[in-house]
């Protein structure tokens, strides 16, 4: 089997015609009422509580879609939130979906000077050194990265991934509102933006760590929000899989993703989170929560399917 990341993203994508990645992000307030209850007789009203109610919620969801999908997607700020217990929900997810064959993708956006990088890296994909030997802690598929400090700063996460056959995505255009403040600002009178800086570096990271798949294990973020952007930083970065955050209820569509796409149909995870995990909300059914989240996925595979040339 290879050790390359992203040609086991690629198979993974192809066994399951899925470009879905499956955004685990567990707000407690929208978690069914039946599991919170549950939690809280077993737990009382404390962080251990709410990181049972999310692994359980987690568990089923992971259950439900996991032979849909290639890939899901744990923003881990939603786990930081319940402390030592929310981290250990983390951890058992993560371990859940690889176990059920998915790739993880751990939203984490870390970012800082070499050494300190180097402890990030090692920590969610490598090992950790310690007392002349080392073990994994996290054991991440993949994470998401901030570039804005510099190569230094993503190359350990780059070493990790040679040797452990990992992913990187590296934030290139976000999904968010005001992304423009600093990504749409014109570097030079040519109207190059730092969006494009940013896509200009990722290629040049990735084009030497191409696989069989004709893709580079560090892919790039950029969000279905802006369209027009898209299409441009997919041309800026041939190499790179794109993971595209905003599809569904930030109010990206098919059409805004198509760009995303290579000529086969690959290059590109489209991320969906709150419509999928939550997606039992629109009919009011909290007890049926992981049927409707799977109808979501068959519904999505559906939309980027039609779109994409497979």
């Amino acid at each position: 089997m290879t050790n390359h990341f992203a040609d086991k993203l690629t198979a993974a994508i192809k066994e399951k015609n899925s470009v879905v990645c499956v955004g685990l992000d567990p707000r407690i307030d929208q978690i069914p009422a039946h599991i919170v209850t549950k939690a809280k007789e077993n737990y009382g009203m404390s962080f251990e509580s709410a990181a049972e109610a999310i692994i359980e919620f987690n568990k089923a969801i992971i259950d439900a879609i996991a032979d849909l999908v290639p890939v899901v997607k744990p923003q881990i700020a939603f786990y930081e939130l319940f402390g030592e217990h929310g981290m250990r929900a983390f951890k058992e997810t993560c371990k859940y979906a690889q176990d059920k064959g998915l790739l993880v993708l751990a939203d984490i956006k870390r970012s800082d000077i070499g050494s300190t990088a180097k402890a990030y890296a090692q920590a969610y994909l490598g090992e950790t050194e310690f007392f002349g030997t080392s073990e994994s802690v996290m054991n991440i598929d993949a994470v998401t990265l901030n570039p804005f400090m510099g190569y230094d700063s993503v190359d350990p996460f780059m070493v990790e991934c040679r040797k452990h056959g990992k992913g990187i995505f590296v934030l290139v255009k976000t999904s968010n509102a005001s992304s423009g403040d600093f990504q749409d600002r014109k570097i030079d009178e040519s109207g190059l933006s730092i969006s494009d800086l940013a896509a200009s570096f990722v290629e040049s990271w990735a084009f030497d760590e191409v696989g069989e798949s004709g893709y580079s294990f560090v892919g790039s973020v950029v969000g279905a929000t802006y369209p027009r952007d898209l299409g441009r930083l997919r041309e800026l970065m041939p190499s790179s899989y794109i993971l595209v955050p905003g599809y569904g209820a930030q109010g990206g569509t098919a059409e805004d993703v198509k760009a995303a796409f290579d000529e086969n149909g690959l290059g590109a995870l489209i991320n969906s989170s709150r419509g999928i995990i939550f997606a039992y909300e629109t009919e009011g059914d909290a007890e049926n929560y992981a049927d409707a989240a799977r109808q979501a996925v068959i519904a999505m595979n559906e939309d980027l399917n039609g779109v994409r040339q497979v």
